[in-house]
This record gives C-alpha cells, structure tokens and sequence, in this order.
C-alpha cells in the first residue's frame, strides 16, 4: 500500500511500516500544502492513505468518492515515543481501510 505521511509527523515514522511504500509530504514535494489541495494532490500521485495527527482535517475534507483515506493518530504529542505504540493498531486498520474512509487511532 502507498502511504504519506504529514508533514506533522516525525521524520523516522515512515520506517514503522516495513511492508508499505511510505513516502514524507516533503519527500513527495507537497509540504505546504492546505489539507484539501494536499489530499487531492496525493490521490493523484496514487497514494491510498494519508496518515496525520491533524484533527482538523476530518471535519474540514469530504473524502466520499475518493480514492485516498485518512488515519488520524490521537497521542500526548506527536513525538515518535507517542506514536510508537499505535503502529499496531494502525498496520490493522489498514488492513480493512476502505476507499475515501476517515478513522482514528487511539
């Protein structure tokens, strides 16, 4: 699965998903983009989840009719020590995520 991570997240996230193609928002030339612009752009360059610790962005994009999804990761912050333990719970939803589906974890 193609995975990007936001820009929020921590730089060495990405080699918690061994199994996936995981790129940064930097790495794939979208940093500073707004959440709508963002997503829109990623599902055009094939990415299937963006996974964010940006709460906001569920309420503000409808994702119904599209390709990409959203994992929201809620921790005390979003240092790797924080996020670390969710990684389980985020390899499952992946698992049964669905075209234009918005889920939190933790």
């Amino acid at each position: 699965m193609k995975l990007l991570l936001d820009e929020c997240l921590p730089l060495d996230y990405p080699f918690s998903f061994p199994d996936h193609t995981v790129h940064t928002v930097e790495w794939a030339g979208l940093n500073g983009k707004k959440n709508g612009e963002l997503l829109r752009m990623a599902e055009s360059a094939g990415y299937e989840v963006l996974i964010t610790v940006d709460q906001s962005i569920s309420h503000q994009q409808n994702l119904s009719g599209h390709r990409i999804s959203l994992l929201l990761l809620k921790a005390r912050t979003n240092n790797i020590q924080d996020l670390q333990p969710l990684i389980n719970q985020v390899l499952d939803a992946l698992q049964s995520l669905r075209h234009g589906e918005s889920r939190t974890i933790g």
